[in-house]
């Protein structure tokens, strides 16, 4: 299958930082692919997928997303991409409405077709008695999903999500989880980030699981539970690789 994203030798380091955040690190994600990129907190993921968006440059190393070179071809790398990241990227005192017409605008798409998908989306998520709201009166769940929501409006390739369930409720984790299914299953390819690693088990096609900066192993799920004799589900092999150490 073709290459989605290429990483290649990428590090890491941020300003007066003893040790680096992400340590020489090259994978490839297909074309298609649910890839889970897991590890504890400050294993370097988040750092990852901010330099995957464009939005902080690596010390050094190269990236590609569908043959755009990240640093050099940005604009058009980013064309590709839907990103949703970890802290909800909302204006508060804005309504639902307003904030995804903002958003939208940003990617020229026209006042007809944005209304449309604005109100598809609503619809989808359950949130079309609110487009009117401002979003500081959301709940923690309708913010992830009206966060979601505005990654989507240019129909991006690829959508790189860093953990896009935390703190929300179990009906809008599901929801979330199934929309990010069928949108595979159309063809988009994801990036995703998670601390639920049940939950990466049975959502993604390929996992990488990284600490200190390193990706320590690599594989489709079941192939990881595989190689790991005497373990039977992606939650004990992590804590294996990684420790029982809190990580605060």
């Amino acid at each position: 299958m073709p290459v989605a994203i290429s990483i290649e030798n990428l590090v890491h380091r941020y300003n007066d930082a003893e040790q680096v955040a992400v340590n020489d690190i090259s994978l490839e994600i297909k074309e298609g692919e649910i890839f889970g990129l897991l590890g504890p907190n400050g294993a370097g993921k988040t750092t990852t997928i901010s330099i995957l968006s464009g939005f902080l440059k690596p010390t050094q190393g190269k990236i590609s997303i569908h043959g755009f070179d990240v640093m050099e071809q940005s604009d058009e790398s980013k064309k590709v991409i839907g990103v949703v990241p970890q802290e909800i990227s909302l204006y508060p005192t804005l309504t639902a409405k307003e904030n995804l017409d903002f958003f939208g605008s940003m990617y020229g798409i026209s006042k007809n077709e944005l209304n449309e998908k604005i109100n598809h989306y609503l619809n989808l998520f359950g949130l079309e008695n609110t487009g009117n709201k401002r979003v500081e009166q959301f709940s923690g769940g309708m913010k992830r999903r009206l966060n979601l929501i505005a990654s989507l409006l240019h129909d991006p390739k690829i959508l790189i999500l860093d953990e896009p369930t935390a703190s929300v409720d179990v009906q809008s984790r599901n929801l979330i989880i199934e929309f990010l299914r069928e949108l595979n299953k159309k063809g988009t390819t994801i990036l995703y980030t998670s601390h639920y690693l049940e939950e990466a088990e049975t959502l993604c096609t390929e996992i990488a699981i990284i600490d200190d900066g390193k990706i320590i192993i690599q594989g489709s799920p079941k192939q990881i539970i595989g190689s790991q004799p005497g373990f039977d589900n992606l939650e004990s092999i992590f804590l294996k690789l990684t420790g029982k150490k809190l990580r605060d």
